[in-house]
Parts: structure tokens; sequence; C-alpha cells
């Protein structure tokens, strides 16, 4: 299976990611902790069915030292036993942020309350901006079908 544009090799792809990287680089310096980062980057991924970012950042928390046990139940936190409260309310605002259209008015108020709990404004400015980032590239991956199965760990670092 091929992409239907290499975004690697595109100029305009080049230029836009760029930008978007910079934003990514903003929000892993924000002190949101790594492990919520990437449990946020998975769930979006699986909801938005984008083979390519799931692949990505399964194999990336993996090397980060995350768990299978783990990794294997994120697309059932809320049956799983594994996952810290403030993970969980990190996972329900990923879940709400990419599934924006599903809902009037989009996030609701108790799933936004049930993360300021955890998260100090610095921390949730962070989570707003990585679910926007990774619905992104879903988007991106999604439409021009990016194969699955190839990342390597740290290939774009």
């Amino acid at each position: 299976m091929d992409a239907r544009l290499n975004l690697f090799t595109s100029p305009t792809t080049a230029a836009v990611f760029k930008h978007i990287n910079a934003a990514g680089k903003a929000v892993a310096a924000a002190g949101l902790p790594t492990a919520t980062q990437e449990l946020v980057k998975i769930r979006a991924s699986q909801i938005n069915g984008c083979g390519f970012c799931t692949d990505m950042h399964t194999k990336e928390a993996a090397h980060a030292g995350e768990t299978t046990t783990r990794l294997n139940l994120i697309a059932t936190w809320r049956e799983a036993t594994v996952f810290t409260d403030a993970e969980r309310a990190a996972l329900e605002l990923a879940e709400e942020g990419t599934r924006i259209a599903d809902t009037a008015g989009g996030v609701s108020d108790e799933v936004w309350a049930r993360a300021a709990k955890h998260f100090d404004e610095g921390q949730l400015a962070a989570l707003v901006a990585l679910i926007a980032l990774i619905n992104a590239y879903n988007r991106v991956n999604v439409i021009v079908q990016n194969p699955a199965g190839s990342y390597e760990v740290g290939q774009f670092a």
C-alpha cells in the first residue's frame, strides 16, 4: 500500500509540518506528563482510524517504558484499572475533543471539570493544543492513506 501523496517530499507539507512540529515542541515542554501525552495521541489516533499515528505513538510510548498492558487497554480505558485518575480525565477530554461534532456544544462542562481537577492551567492549555495537533496529524495521514507498520522509534526526531 502506498500513500496517495508523499508528505515527506512535498515542499508544501514540509512547510506546514515545520510549524505544526514547532507547536508540538511547545506542547511537549509545557509540563504535561509524557505518558499522558502519548496516551492522548494514541486514543485520538484510534478514534480517527489513523494507523500511521497509532503505529508511531504506540512504538514511541513502548520505547519510553509504557507497558504492553496499558497500551493494549487504551481503547477500553473506562473498563481498565491501569490508568490514573488524571490519565482517565485526559483520555476523556481527548475523546470528547476528537469527537467534537458528536454533541451539541462539543466538550461538556463535566469533562472539562474532571480534567481541571488534575491539571493546572498551563497543562490544560497543553492538553487542548495536543488534542488539536494530533487530530490535525490524523486527518492529514488518513486523507492521504499513509500506511502503518513501518515506523521506527525516533524516525522524526
